[in-house]
């Protein structure tokens, strides 16, 4: 085997950094640069870093098994929040959410209170993002009179896209309205909450409304927050008559889009969050 001489080897590797950043200054010797010129200070590493170009994320199509396991549990989420069986879950329906909105609050914009129908509409029925296009599953937890329903799903992104530009001008289509069931008037107030930044794109809420549940007056209070990673969604919605639950929602979008990310990543998700503060 030829060996190249230690002098042809430096002058080959100068002449490769120098075609790189297209500089015509000259390399110097083995001996040293004797004449006071100076070669560049720009590493292999830093040479080829300019070449590279960043290869695209992997994509993957969420199974109905990986939806089940990108579901958040309970330790993923503070306080005593108690799962619940699946079926009791799907059946969680809150009836003063039932209501028609009162078009005359919207004088100076009618498609308004559509907006505000379909977010009540929603959230009555848990769909939130509208209707999956692909797999879902679906958690749910208790803590005392409080509850938490945690959802994962696929959609088509421009859908679940929009679902989210809309959730974003609720606050100021609804800032406040009426909407009434069995002629009983409902106050609705809708504000914007701040969430983790996670995911691709998020929205948050926080919906109360002011009505009369078993005859006598009660107000809702419901924490709601949507996180697009992807094609794929996660929504979760917390709250009852004691109040929001603005903490535990923060928690299930930190843990529950990591968990989607380790699925659609091919990762089995972690069994011991250590995010709580």
């Amino acid at each position: 085997m030829t060996r190249r001489s230690p002098r042809l080897a430096g002058v080959l590797s100068c002449a490769l950094v120098a075609g790189a950043l297209l500089t015509t200054a000259s390399c110097s010797s083995e001996d040293g640069d004797r004449d006071g010129s100076r070669v560049s200070e720009v590493t292999a590493s830093q040479v080829a870093g300019e070449r590279q170009t960043p290869s695209p994320s992997p994509t993957a199509t969420l199974t109905e098994d990986g939806a089940r396991s990108a579901l958040i549990t309970e330790a993923d989420i503070e306080d005593d929040w108690t799962q619940v069986k699946q079926t009791e879950a799907e059946d969680w329906h809150d009836n003063l959410l039932i209501g028609t909105v009162d078009v005359s609050d919207f004088l100076t914009a009618r498609t308004d209170a559509a907006d505000c129908q379909r977010l009540l509409d929603a959230l009555f029925g848990d769909n939130l993002l509208g209707r999956p296009s692909g797999v879902s599953a679906l958690r749910g937890f208790t803590q005392g009179d409080s509850r938490l329903l945690y959802q994962v799903a696929s959609y088509d992104r421009t859908d679940s896209q929009d679902s989210l530009n809309w959730m974003a001008s609720l606050p100021q289509k609804c800032a406040q309205f009426t909407a009434t069931a069995k002629g009983e008037q409902r106050t609705v107030q809708v504000i914007e909450t701040p969430l983790p930044e996670v995911g691709d794109a998020r929205e948050g809420l926080r919906v109360t409304v002011q009505g009369t549940a078993g005859g006598t007056q009660a107000t809702l209070t419901l924490d709601v927050a949507a996180v697009r990673v992807g094609d794929d969604a996660i929504t979760v919605t917390a709250g009852g008559l004691d109040g929001g639950e603005q903490d535990s929602v923060d928690q299930a979008v930190k843990l529950g889009t990591q968990r989607l990310k380790d699925v659609l990543a091919g990762k089995t998700p972690s069994s011991n969050p250590s995010l709580f503060d």
